[in-house]
C-alpha cells in the first residue's frame, strides 16, 4: 500500500505546472543548461590549451591537437549510443543522467591537474559522461508529454533554449576566467557549473515523477557483461599508456575512427536496403536517409572548425582589441550560440509562414541551404586568410560574419535532421535512427579534427588552402543536394 501511495504522490508532483509546462521540464532545462555550459566552455579553450607552450599549456603540435579535438567530439557522440543502451536496458534515464553528470564533473576537475597523462584521463571521463547524460535527458523531456502534440513541441523549444543559454554562457565566461586566472582555473569553472547542474537535478528531480525511471521489459533487459568488458578494455589501454608500455598516436586513431564509423554506416544502410524486409516505398525513403546522412557528416566536418582551426585563427591572426581590452580568443565561440538564440525563433516563424502558404521547403532543400551557408562562411574566412597571408591581422568581424552564416546553416540543417530521419524510416526502426544520426554527427566532428590538422603553422599558405577546400566541400555538397532535391522528394511521398 505504501508503494502505491508513493507512486501516486510522485504522479501528482509530476503534474505540477509552471508557465503551462510540467514543472519537471525546468529541472531538465537547468540540468542541460549547466551541462552545455560545461561542455562548450571547455570546448572553447580546449585546443588553445593543448597547443599553448608559453603560458602553462601542453605544447602539443597543431596537427595532433586537432586530431584530439576531433576524437573528443566524435567519440562523445558515439558513446551516446552506449548511454542510451545503459539507460533503456539497465538503469533508467534518471540514473544515467546522474551518473553522466558525476563523470563530467570529475572529468573537468581532473583537467585542472596540468599533467598531460591525467589530462587525457579527464577527457575520457568527460566523453563517457556526455554519452550517458546527453541522449537520456532529452528522452526524459519526451516522457513528460505522453500525449505528444504541440505541447511537447513547445516543451522541446524551451529545452532547446536551455541548451543555447548554457552554450553562450560557457563559451563566454570560461575563456574569460582562463584568461584572467590561467588555464587550470579555466577548467575548474566547468566543473563547478556541472556541480550546480547535478545539485539542482537531485534537489528537484521529484518533479519528474516516474519519467525516466521505466526500464525495458524483463525479456528485453540488457546485460552488464559487455559494458564491463568495454570498461576493462579501456582501463587496460589507459594503464598501458600511463605507464609508457604503449604510445597511442591520435592522428592514426582519428583516421581509424573515421573509417570505422564509415564502415558501420555502410553496413547498416546495406542491411536496411537489402535485408530488413522493407517495402519498395520504404526502400526509396531509405535512399533519402543516405543522402541526409552524408549531408550531416559534411556539414559538421566544416561547422566544428569553430572550436579548432577558427579558434587558432582567432588566437594568432585576429586583431582582438576592443575599447582598449584584448578579447580572449575563446570568447568569440560565444557568438554562435548568441546567433542561434536570436535567429531560431525568426527562422521557425519563416518556416511556419512558408507552410501556411503551401511553400514549405523539403528536408533535402533545407539541408542544401545549410550546406550552402556553410560554404559561404568559409568563403568569407578564406578572404580573411588572404589578408593574413599578406602579413596583416584581420578584424574580428570576419569571424563574426562567418559564424553568422554557419549559425544560419545550423538552423537550416540540424533541427530538421533527426526529425526527418524518424519520418523516413518505418516505425520499427525509429530507435535505430537516433544511432544513425549520432554516427553521422560523430563522423563529421571527427573529420573536423582531421581537416583542421591540414593547417601547418610553419606554412601559412596552408591556412587559406584549408578554408578554400572546405568552401568547395560545402558549395559542391549544397549544390548537389539542391539538384537532387526534386528526385529525393519523389522518393519520399507522404513525408513532409
Amino acid at each position: 500500500m505504501s508503494q502505491a501511495l508513493e507512486s501516486a504522490a510522485r504522479g501528482l508532483t509530476a503534474q505540477r505546472e509552471l508557465f503551462g509546462q510540467p514543472r519537471g521540464l525546468f529541472t531538465l532545462f537547468f540540468t542541460e543548461m549547466w551541462e552545455r555550459f560545461t561542455y562548450y566552455g571547455m570546448r572553447a579553450i580546449l585546443i588553445l590549451y593543448m597547443v599553448d607552450a608559453a603560458k602553462g599549456g601542453l605544447g602539443i603540435p597543431d596537427r595532433t591537437a586537432s586530431a584530439i579535438y576531433g576524437l573528443y567530439l566524435g567519440i562523445g557522440y558515439l558513446l551516446s549510443l552506449l548511454g542510451g543502451y545503459i539507460a533503456d536496458r539497465l538503469v533508467g534515464q534518471q540514473r544515467a543522467v546522474v551518473a553522466g553528470a558525476v563523470l563530467i564533473m570529475v572529468g573537468n576537475a581532473t583537467l585542472i591537474s596540468g599533467t598531460t597523462q591525467i589530462f587525457f584521463v579527464g577527457l575520457l571521463l568527460n566523453v563517457f559522461g556526455v554519452g550517458l547524460l546527453k541522449p537520456n535527458i532529452s528522452a526524459i523531456v519526451a516522457q513528460l508529454y505522453p500525449e505528444g502534440g504541440s505541447r511537447r513541441d513547445a516543451g522541446f523549444s524551451i529545452f532547446y533554449m536551455g541548451i543555447n543559454t548554457g552554450s553562450f554562457l560557457g563559451s563566454l565566461l570560461v575563456p574569460l576566467f582562463a584568461d584572467k586566472y590561467g588555464w587550470h582555473f579555466g577548467f575548474a569553472l566547468p566543473a563547478v557549473g556541472m556541480l550546480f547542474g547535478l545539485a539542482q537535478f537531485l534537489k528537484t528531480r521529484h518533479y519528474l515523477g516516474d519519467a525516466g525511471t521505466t526500464l525495458a521489459p524483463d525479456a528485453k533487459r540488457g546485460s552488464w557483461l559487455p559494458i564491463l568488458l568495454l570498461l576493462a578494455a579501456v582501463a587496460t589501454i589507459v594503464v598501458l599508456e600511463l605507464t609508457g608500455t604503449i604510445t597511442l598516436d591520435p592522428n592514426l586513431l582519428s583516421t581509424a575512427v573515421s573509417w570505422g564509423i564509415g564502415v558501420l554506416a555502410f553496413a547498416y544502410f546495406t542491411y536496411l536496403l537489402f535485408f530488413a524486409g522493407l517495402t519498395p516505398v520504404e526502400r526509396k525513403r531509405a535512399c533519402v536517409m543516405i543522402a541526409l546522412f552524408a549531408g550531416c557528416a559534411i556539414f559538421f566536418a566544416g561547422y566544428e572548425q569553430m572550436g579548432a582551426s577558427f579558434n587558432l585563427f582567432a588566437q594568432r591572426y585576429t586583431e582582438r582589441h576592443l575599447f582598449g581590452w584584448e578579447v580572449p580568443a575563446g570568447v568569440l565561440q560565444a557568438v554562435n550560440p548568441l546567433f542561434i538564440i536570436i535567429f531560431a525563433p525568426v527562422l521557425a516563424a519563416f518556416w511556419l509562414f512558408l507552410g501556411r502558404h503551401d511553400r514549405d521547403l523539403s528536408a533535402p532543400a533545407k539541408f542544401a541551404a545549410g550546406l550552402i551557408f556553410l560554404g559561404m562562411g568559409f568563403g568569407v574566412i578564406y578572404f580573411a586568410a588572404g589578408y593574413v597571408l599578406a602579413g596583416e591581422k584581420v578584424a574580428m568581424t570576419w569571424l563574426v560574419l562567418t559564424y553568422l552564416l554557419h549559425s544560419w546553416g545550423e538552423l537550416c540543417l540540424s533541427p530538421v535532421g533527426l526529425s526527418s530521419m524518424t519520418k523516413l524510416v518505418p516505425t520499427r526502426f525509429v530507435g535505430q535512427v537516433l544511432g544513425v544520426w549520432f554516427m553521422a554527427t560523430a563522423l563529421g566532428t571527427n573529420l573536423a579534427g582531421r581537416l583542421s590538422g591540414d593547417y601547418d603553422a610553419t606554412n601559412l599558405a596552408s591556412l587559406p588552402a584549408l578554408f578554400l577546400k572546405i568552401f568547395w566541400w560545402g558549395a559542391i555538397a549544397g549544390g548537389l543536394m539542391l539538384l537532387l532535391t526534386p528526385l529525393l522528394k519523389r522518393l519520399m511521398p507522404g513525408v513532409k
